[in-house]
């Protein structure tokens, strides 16, 4: 196999850049106490790295809840979420993020962000990594998020790049199927079943842009 001509990479936020795994399962455990919903770390792993959408109809599968109440529930979320993403520190990137992405800066390859979260934006800023990404799309950007490559094709449009030309690094199982869906190459990274991936990875922690290209050969 003839290794691809990687040009870019796209990062995702929650999980891959940003320590949040924590918080949105505090604040989804959160919203399911409080209006009795029942929830699990299960349920959680099989929302993460969805859309608000997608994430809204497993909250409530099996139960027939009135829209604007589900509406109302995830307006709730979102505000315990700030709630908590508003104390992040640029300590809170995840182990050997921030080196890869300087490396990445100093290289000839492009960078961008396709991320399904709508706090993608801002918890780039806490963390004082915005300024590194030359495109951005978060849960605002596109109707169809992960697991659809909508939001993964925008980015390397807007990097001038094509999707066989662009990396991406991911910790979810529905980004992974999101970029391979969208002729991507995706390395996993984590401890999600991302068997989907080209390559996986349990951290970012010492790896170098060489190591993550050479995964691809």
């Amino acid at each position: 196999m003839t290794s691809p001509d990687i040009r870019g990479i796209i990062f995702d936020v929650d999980g891959l850049i940003a320590d949040t795994d924590a918080l949105h399962f505090q604040t989804w455990q959160r919203l399911a106490d409080e209006v009795g919903m029942p929830f699990s770390r299960e349920k959680y792993v099989r929302m993460s790295g969805a859309g608000h959408k997608h994430n809204a109809r497993l909250f409530t599968e099996g139960f027939d809840i009135a829209a604007d109440t589900i509406q109302q529930w995830m307006d709730k979320k979102q505000a315990y979420y700030v709630e908590l993403r508003d104390t992040l520190q640029p300590s809170d990137a995840m182990l050997g993020v921030r080196a890869l992405i300087e490396e990445v800066a100093k290289s000839e390859l492009k960078m961008g962000v396709g991320s399904s979260s709508r706090n993608a934006k801002p918890v780039l800023k806490r963390l004082d990594l915005f300024d590194y990404f030359s495109v951005i799309a978060d849960g605002y950007t596109v109707k169809n998020l992960k697991p659809a490559p909508d939001i993964f094709v925008w980015v390397a449009g807007g990097l001038g790049l094509l999707p066989q030309q662009c990396l991406v690094l991911e910790d979810a199982v529905a980004g992974v199927q999101a970029a391979r869906t969208g002729g991507f190459s995706v390395i996993g990274v984590g401890s999600a079943p991302l068997q989907e991936a080209d390559a996986t990875l349990l951290s970012l922690e010492n790896i170098t842009l060489s190591d993550l290209l050479s995964l691809l050969d």
